[in-house]
């Protein structure tokens, strides 16, 4: 059985880690700083370097609690201190990307280029010298906002499992199914 709750959460001289009455954990660190709740029947211990979570029994809904707890600090700890960034690739005859303004402008084979402005927090980057595909770099501090903004973005055209063509995640893998073939 997995004890990952249990396990303490390291953190660097550079983060600075708080805890008020209502268990709203705030972490600062130099690329910025992030707020969670979390849930008030977990308690938190902090030391020098670390901090650690407890629960207050064994029922299956603290054990659950536990590990989610911790995880979300430990994801908090390395959002400010490293940051987090997904790349996905645009591929297909005319698809393309760029970056205007701030604004996200894509052309996915629509009648019509496709405007997306991202969230404050996330930096949307565009880089096409990495060969003939348009690779799009989302980057941010909130491991679940970088991961929305980023499957948005997949969203707005999907592989196609004919051609493989759409936008994909860098290191997606897509099978491609068999065309139709004449009947003989």
């Amino acid at each position: 059985m997995a004890r990952i709750g249990d396990n303490p959460i390291p953190f660097g001289d550079a983060v600075t880690v708080s805890v008020d009455d209502h268990n709203v954990v705030t972490i600062e660190g130099p690329k910025g700083t992030l707020v969670e709740q979390i849930d008030p029947e977990m308690t938190l211990e902090i030391a020098d370097d670390h901090m650690v979570v407890q629960r207050p029994t064994d029922q299956k809904r603290h054990r659950s609690l536990h590990g989610l707890s911790r995880s979300l600090l430990v994801n908090m700890v390395e959002g400010v201190t490293e940051g987090y960034k997904k790349e996905l690739k645009i591929i297909g005859v005319g698809y393309r990307a760029q970056k205007s303004n701030g604004t996200l402008e894509i052309a996915l084979g629509y009648s019509h280029p496709i405007y997306f402005l991202p969230p404050g927090d996330i930096s949307v980057s565009v880089d096409s010298d990495r060969g003939q595909d348009d690779i799009i770099i989302v980057e941010g501090i909130d491991k679940e906002l970088v991961g929305q903004v980023a499957a948005k973005i997949r969203s707005l055209r999907p592989p196609e499992p004919y051609k493989g063509k759409g936008v994909r995640y860098v290191d997606e893998h897509i099978s491609l199914k068999a065309g139709k073939t004449a009947a003989r």
